[in-house]
């Protein structure tokens, strides 16, 4: 077995329509209702299904919470340029720009919260 990329992850969040203002308007992702109204963001070649707190679909995680995720996307559009993007949706950066390592290599990133606490690292290939 080779396990090649991650096809999708799960994030339990408290408000669903919050969480897509900020994943849609904030970050640029898309909106997408799949299996019985179930409710994703899609970016790339990947998803992030969304899952309210207290009506997770099963199975989930065991100790699925709000507020509990860590996660790096990278941007194909200029730090300085985020910044700008993130300052008109009223979003806040928490730390950077930073310089980091990512799966590739040496990235440059900003952290933000998104509205459950969960920490959002957006990052660029150096």
């Amino acid at each position: 077995m080779k396990i090649e990329k991650i096809d999708h992850l799960v994030l339990t969040v408290k408000d669903i329509p919050r969480t897509l203002k900020f994943y849609v308007a904030g970050l640029g992702m898309k909106k997408v209702i799949f299996a019985n109204n179930r409710i994703a963001l899609k970016f790339g070649d990947s998803k992030i299904n969304l899952h309210e707190s207290g009506k997770e679909f099963k199975p989930h995680a065991q100790n699925a919470k709000a507020g509990s995720a860590d996660l790096c996307f990278i941007n194909n559009d200029s730090l300085d340029n985020t910044i700008k993007h993130l300052k008109q949706h009223e979003i806040n950066i928490i730390e950077g720009p930073i310089l980091r390592t990512g799966a590739l290599g040496p990235i440059n990133s900003i952290y933000v919260r998104d509205p459950d606490g969960n920490l959002i690292e957006i990052s660029v290939y150096e």
